[in-house]
């Protein structure tokens, strides 16, 4: 029985080599990596003590360095257990719980059909780019010269000039001999009862060639060169060869390029992946001028268990970033995620490499964010949570999020991280509500009742705040422990040392509570005083040599604890700036409010009048409203340009 080899690249793709092989051999545990689908045992074929058999899930291949034996699954199979080709074939197919097929005289007519298929897109392809080294392809290799792609690269995805007539390529196929009917199946031309002559599909445009897995050419996009062109971009019709939900782009290329480690990344558009790839960045595809299908994503998961699916920095580009979201959440488990990377503003992939260089979309990638974080950016960013209504509702929604989880272990985890969001969102100790406790209005010497709160010490009276004011960094002294937000100031300060000169006279009279925070200060101080500043390494040794790496570490552990990415070294200088600025402001807030603070308790105690008291419960508001933007800060781990970006 000849199998369609659609069918042994699916059962193939279903089922890791390591899964057949691991039945017959033990793997060493000192060579293999598991995480990296890395496997290393003695050869089954060939009797050795030390371990020179190796095979590799990404690959499906095996290969042993002693006695050079190599093969997929079903060559596995049929070498070490005496199998023929189809019971190795019936056995993958029952590991991967995929039916064989029957057998159909039909079937396989059509599977000859579809090969000699592939042999007119090939000849397609030859044509195109032919006529793209021609003179009729001068404009087109103008706009390539002009978006950057050399020749090399131009061969390698052996890109085409589609001519400006309607009859060049469907005349080209058949002086060849090819039959009409095997250029329609093609989709190479438009055709039907209400078209009297065919016309070719392509006409004026740079082609693309879209290889399957295999890398036999089932398909073409074209792009436009004449600016009045109803569609910019346009794709083959669906045929017997392609289905565009069901194909990225350059998926057997990108596939073969993860040999060398890494992971595969989605972008939107063929011109990205070129781009990226003329970069250095050959592990890209990207789906065909739609949004990302569940038989994408599926291919993108067969590739590496978590794909970095990249955006244009626009709204349309974080829009696609949601619904991707969407779409990957129901099928998430150990082992099967997603990334997300989002680009500046007003930029795509092949605009950010060819302005800035590849260093600039590694930093893009090194800053992807994990399916959990998009899902809290989106659910949170922007919103308003100041009534107990609207952080119910917040908290619905995110449970909602997570019951859409099939595996019951990775939706417990979620459910659990949310939670815990949630509550550092919001602050994690809001206690009871209190009734009041004079039942009248206040006045009376000594009872300044907290309106829904409790009394705190402040200096030498009593002052009404919430139990969550009292646990917040905002009232807490240097000695019980660092705030999240004195540590994001100085972190950041040290790890972008540019921020030391573009705000050299808040830095200098930096107010701090914590006493460590405050030794690291002055060891900043001390670098700017011996113009050790403009580095981040001198910075630190100076630190070092004040004797504060202990205390340098520990700021830094805790911003990671508190997800403040921004203040860390691998941030942008631009992130770090504003969550700098954010912390700074509140910082310099709430000392403020301090002072304030203390003043108004004083005056209360001095005359217990409504106007003083009014005047506590002002300044306590205020402290409210801090507490609660520095929450969104602790809980949610992003800057506000952060999120104005996204």
């Amino acid at each position: 029985m000849r199998f369609p080899p659609a069918f042994l690249d699916e059962i193939r793709d279903r089922v890791p080599i390591s899964s057949v092989i691991g039945q017959r051999v033990a793997w060493d545990r000192k060579k293999t990596n598991t995480s990296r689908g890395d496997y290393w045992a003695c050869c089954p074929f060939h009797g050795e003590k030390s371990p020179s058999f190796h095979c590799e899930d990404k690959k499906g291949r095996y290969h042993c360095f002693g006695c050079s034996v190599s093969g997929d699954h079903f060559k596995f199979l049929t070498e070490l257990e005496g199998l023929s080709f189809p019971e190795a074939v019936e056995k993958i197919a029952d590991m991967a719980g995929v039916p064989m097929p029957v057998r159909d005289e039909r079937e396989e007519r059509r599977e000859k059909e579809r090969a000699s298929l592939t042999d007119v897109m090939e000849m397609a392809t030859a044509f195109f780019q032919e006529r793209l080294q021609g003179p009729e392809g001068a404009k087109a290799r103008a706009y390539l010269r002009e978006r950057g792609l050399t020749s090399a690269t131009q061969q390698s995805f052996r890109l085409g000039y589609a001519p400006d007539s309607r009859n060049a390529l469907k005349e080209h196929l058949a002086a060849k001999g090819v039959p009409k009917a095997d250029i329609e199946a093609c989709g190479l031309v438009r055709h039907g009862d209400d078209i009297p002559v065919s016309y070719d599909w392509f006409r004026d445009r740079i082609m693309f060639p879209i290889p399957d897995s295999r890398g036999k050419i089932i398909a073409f996009g074209g792009r436009a060169l004449a600016p009045d062109a109803l569609a910019k971009y346009m794709n083959s019709p669906d045929t017997e060869l392609f289905h565009k939900g069901n194909v990225l782009y350059n998926f057997a290329r990108a596939r073969k390029a993860l040999a060398k480690g890494g992971t595969v990344i989605a972008v939107e558009g063929y011109m990205d992946v070129i781009a990226l790839a003329q970069a250095g960045f050959e592990n890209a595809v990207a789906p065909l001028g739609t949004a990302l299908t569940e038989n994408q994503l599926e291919l993108l998961w067969r590739m590496a268990p978590e794909p970095v699916l990249c955006f244009d920095g626009d709204k349309a580009g974080l829009k696609a970033a949601w619904r991707a979201a969407d779409l990957a959440l129901p099928s998430v488990q150990a082992g099967r995620s997603a990334s997300f990377a989002l680009l500046p503003e007003g930029k795509d992939p092949d605009d950010l490499v060819k302005a800035d260089g590849p260093e600039a979309f590694r930093a893009v990638l090194a800053d992807a964010r994990p399916l959990v974080d998009l899902l809290w950016m989106r659910e949170t960013a922007g919103g308003v949570f100041d009534t107990p209504e609207r952080r119910a509702e917040l908290g619905k929604t995110l449970r909602e999020l997570a019951s859409r989880i099939r595996d019951e272990s990775t939706r417990y985890e979620y459910q659990q991280e949310m939670r815990e969001r949630v509550q550092g969102f919001f602050g994690s100790q809001r206690g009871p509500r209190q009734g009041r406790q004079d039942g009248g209005r206040p006045g009376e010497r000594g009872k300044a009742p907290a309106p829904g709160g409790q009394f705190a010490k402040a200096g030498s009276g009593r002052i009404a705040i919430t139990e969550s004011l009292g646990q917040s960094a905002l009232v807490k002294r240097g000695g019980e422990g660092m705030s999240v937000r004195e540590a994001t100031i100085i972190v950041a300060l040290v790890n972008h040392p540019p921020l030391i000169d573009e705000n050299f006279a808040h830095v200098e009279f930096l107010d701090l509570a914590n006493s460590d925070l405050k030794k690291l200060h002055a060891a900043i101080l001390d670098a700017m005083a011996h113009d050790a500043a403009d580095e981040r390494s001198a910075v630190i040794a100076t630190i070092e040599r004040a004797g504060c790496g202990v205390i340098w570490e520990r700021a830094v552990e805790l911003i990671k604890r508190a997800r403040q990415w921004p203040a860390l070294e691998t941030a942008a200088l631009d992130d770090a700036r504003d969550a700098f600025n954010q912390a700074l402001h509140l910082q310099r807030s709430a000392r403020t409010l301090h002072r304030e603070l203390k003043q108004a308790q004083a005056a209360l105690d001095a005359d217990p009048s409504d106007e003083n008291f009014r005047h506590l419960v002002e300044i306590q508001a205020q402290f409210n409203d801090v507490q609660a933007t520095e929450a969104l800060i602790e809980g949610f781990g992003v800057s506000s340009g952060r999120v104005g970006r996204v």
